[in-house]
């Protein structure tokens, strides 16, 4: 990995995991709860033509930033970051071989048919001012299968994960708006074969989730270059950042910077302000930031023993939630209720206003 592209990922990672993963199961963390059944509602980029015609998803996202280099070549690291869903099948091993279960259970373990997914990533390193540059997106399709074997080391069945095919394009192009900066585009489109979906099937958007890219997000880095917040530009550039077209993902700066201007972009499905945050009191991924941790954490551990029981056999993950939260001490839970970062001094109060003055 290049210098750019590591830097970018130390600067971002913890806050891009926790926009790739937002929504990706929520509380109470079971494949029965209303709330789960309708999955990977962020960023999906679904193919384009017929599927993305029937559903109403968009089949591409771009997002356009700006970047101060002062008239010299800098190099941008640009990664894409997805995830690519993973239909998780429970199979038991019967008289006449392997046949499809919903559900099994193993020496009192629970296994749930369902789906999961995969982080995917695409790094690419350009140059500003540069371009147009096209970059294939090609995952080829695949399974594991993870053999179950109860206590006396007989396999009674298996889980077997598996993923479609996916293609794609992502396409860098770098333009000059001013003196010393231009404007960044990157696209990424969707053009993985997907059995065309039945208009009339309530559950058509579902079936063809495996061959989207779901909660897509773009981060560029540069180590020498600077880009320019598009939320709060410098008022010379004011009217190039207003001129900057996104769809679908939302860019902010993250990292460090001063305010106006910052190394590292993060342009993700969630609408964020500049430099976000994981606050450090927060134990890990819960899946939800707009809820509050201290809430969630408690609502975990006021489950029946027979809905954990649920929720572990339906996502690693959500087992890993599960644990997590039993594990935490009171102090830890006390950290969540709430913390002041900083003080500041107040404001000083209006000029009271006059007739004259109005």
């Amino acid at each position: 990995m290049n210098t750019a592209a590591a830097a970018a990922s130390t600067a971002v990672d913890t806050i891009a995991r926790t926009c790739l993963y937002e929504g990706y199961l929520l509380w109470p963390y079971r494949r029965s709860a209303l709330k789960n059944t309708k999955r990977w509602t962020f960023g999906g980029v679904f193919p384009g033509g017929e599927c993305a015609d029937v559903l109403g998803e968009p089949a591409s996202i771009t997002t356009e930033v700006l970047l101060e280099h002062g008239g010299t070549p800098r190099e941008v690291a640009v990664r894409l970051r997805f995830l690519q869903v993973v239909d998780r099948q429970v199979v038991r091993e019967g008289p006449n071989g392997p046949e499809p279960v919903d559900e099994l259970t193993v020496d009192g373990e629970r296994h749930l048919a369902w789906q999961e997914a995969t982080e995917r990533e695409v790094l690419i390193a350009v140059t500003a001012p540069g371009g147009p540059r096209h970059t294939a997106i090609a995952i080829p399709k695949g399974s594991q299968t993870e053999h179950l074997t109860d206590s006396a080391g007989r396999r009674v069945g298996s889980v077997i994960r598996s993923w479609q095919r996916l293609t794609g394009v992502l396409t860098y192009e770098s333009q000059p708006t001013e003196h010393g900066v231009d404007r960044l585009t990157v696209r990424v489109e969707n053009t993985t074969a997907c059995p065309p979906p039945d208009p009339a099937d309530r559950h058509a958007r579902e079936r063809a989730a495996p061959y989207a890219f779901s909660s897509t997000h773009v981060i560029l880095h540069s180590d020498e270059g600077l880009f320019v917040s598009l939320l709060d530009p410098p008022e010379r550039l004011r009217g190039a950042a207003a001129s900057c077209a996104n769809r679908g993902v939302w860019p902010v700066l993250a990292g460090d910077g001063n305010g106006h201007m910052a190394h590292t972009v993060l342009a993700s499905p969630i609408t964020l302000y500049d430099f976000p945050r994981v606050a450090p009191e927060s134990p890990g991924d819960l899946f939800d930031g707009t809820e509050i941790d201290q809430l969630l954490v408690l609502s975990v551990l006021s489950m029946t023993e027979e809905e954990q029981a649920e929720a572990r056999a339906c996502d690693p993950r959500a087992r890993e939630i599960l644990d997590r939260c039993a594990g935490l001490d009171p102090e830890a839970i006390a950290a969540l209720h709430g913390t002041i970062r900083e003080f500041r001094p107040s404001a000083a109060p209006p000029a009271v206003a006059t007739l004259e003055d109005v």
